[in-house]
């Protein structure tokens, strides 16, 4: 009897088709890319501390703060040159690269991006340029997918795959945001709502797996913290569908100004690194200036705006200069990603809105600007990168606070919707239907 109750349960186990030797095989490889890209982006915050410690945060700069006028050219131009010499990457912004090669490269990756992009973004955002380390910390991810794919001879399908997944695996771990990471594996490939398929799986078994790997050496909290917020007033749907409308708009400004700045660099007919450097100079003018916190990746700005540390008009200065600043560092040709700038913009605006709204509306609607500065944040990513369901998953994350969920929806929808055809990254195509991977299968 007992043996007769073995074989069934065994036979129950092998039947259909979703257990099999190539799954088995799937969940292997993508645990494998998972632990790589973990360790990968532990270096990468390292050097990240090391190189921000050494170069903007460094006892030299005492007496001479003079220098941060000259110091993100200095940067941007010795990552320029890097990549130049070493890895040849046409595109130094990151996520557009990687994108580009999961549509037309065949998840081909070079294994000099990892050490040499690293390098260079550091050099470009630890002196000051204003750009982000989650749009590297992609194409670094997307790299070590594409190794192992290469050291375990695979396909080119199956490369691909696990292209994604590593991406995925970063995000997931530097954003310390194992969920939205997974989805961000999927959801970044078109502009439109289409997701691929095929990488859902890979990219929710080595997201979770480089975030532990990651968390054990830096912790487990959150990015960023906030005050208590909650959603339990049906009314504040009418200022969270304004917030919405304000972060489209807000986006369509932030795309056009980067497009047209980085249109008009590549007109120029003078040397890549006059290009980078006098994008460097001019961030640098701008932060000595007029604002300081517009060096580096900009979180110190996102803890501001949750913590209402400033007024609507302020907040809004900060988003026009955020969009000038990193347009001047990546549309020039420097090294670093436009994701965490976009973060920063949808903060301010959300941030602005609410302030604003708390000073008309009464008391009773309870208008928190921190939570409209959270929400503001996932619908400017929803709006500019087109990645709506990471979004609201990833700010609920990075800040713990996930009692805002509805409105952050509300909100993503809206913008996702509104903004339809306008992206960030060039690389996305609409839908799978344009993409040259589903165009030649169907072929």
């Amino acid at each position: 009897m007992f043996r007769r109750i073995s074989i069934s349960s065994l036979k129950f186990l092998l039947a259909g088709k979703g257990l099999s030797f190539r799954t088995g095989q799937y969940f292997g490889e993508a645990m494998l890319v998972g632990v790589f890209t973990g360790f990968v982006v532990v270096a990468f915050r390292y050097m990240i501390e090391f190189g921000e410690s050494l170069l903007m945060n460094g006892s030299w700069l005492e007496g001479r703060s003079w220098a941060m006028i000259f110091l993100p050219a200095l940067g941007a131009l010795a990552g320029h040159l890097l990549i130049k010499r070493f890895a040849k990457l046409e595109h130094a912004r990151g996520t557009d690269s990687a994108i580009r090669a999961y549509h037309q490269n065949g998840g081909y990756i070079t294994s000099a991006v990892v050490p040499i992009k690293s390098v260079a973004s550091i050099l470009t955002v630890g002196s000051g340029g204003s750009a982000g380390y989650e749009g590297p910390v992609t194409l670094i991810g997307a790299a070590c997918g594409s190794i192992v794919g290469r050291i375990l001879r695979l396909g080119t399908r199956q490369r691909r795959i696990l292209m994604a997944a590593g991406l995925a695996a970063g995000i997931a771990a530097l954003f310390q945001a194992p969920l939205a990471g997974a989805i961000f594996g999927f959801e970044i490939f078109y502009s439109s709502s289409d997701v691929e398929y095929e990488t859902v799986l890979p990219c929710f078994i080595a997201a979770p797996i480089s975030y532990t790997v990651y968390a054990y050496f830096f912790g487990w909290d959150p990015i960023f913290a906030m005050p208590e917020c909650s959603y339990e007033n049906a009314l504040r749907l009418l200022p969270y569908f304004v917030l919405a409308l304000v972060v489209t708009f807000g986006a369509r400004f932030y795309i056009s100004f980067f497009r047209g700045t980085e249109e008009t660099f590549a007109r120029l007919r003078v040397p890549g690194w006059v290009k980078v450097s006098a994008g460097g100079l001019a961030v640098g003018l701008i932060g000595y200036f007029i604002f300081p916190g517009v060096y580096g990746a900009g979180y110190p700005i996102i803890r501001r705006c949750l913590a209402e540390n400033g007024s609507a008009g302020a907040f809004l200065a900060m988003f026009v200069i955020n969009v000038v600043a990193t347009s001047l560092t990546v549309g020039s040709g420097g090294s670093g990603g436009v994701f965490a700038p976009a973060l920063v913009c949808g903060a301010t605006l959300g941030a602005a809105t609410g302030i604003a709204f708390a000073g008309v509306l009464p008391a009773s609607w309870g208008v928190h600007p921190s939570a409209f500065a959270l929400v503001g944040m996932a619908g400017f990513l929803a709006s500019s990168i087109r990645i709506p369901l990471t979004a609201i998953v990833m700010v609920m994350e990075i800040s713990g606070n996930h009692q805002l969920l509805a409105p952050a929806m509300w909100v993503c929808g809206i913008a996702f919707w509104l903004n339809n055809g306008w992206s960030l990254y060039r690389s996305q195509p609409h839908s799978r239907e344009q993409s040259p991977v589903h165009v030649a299968s169907s072929n």
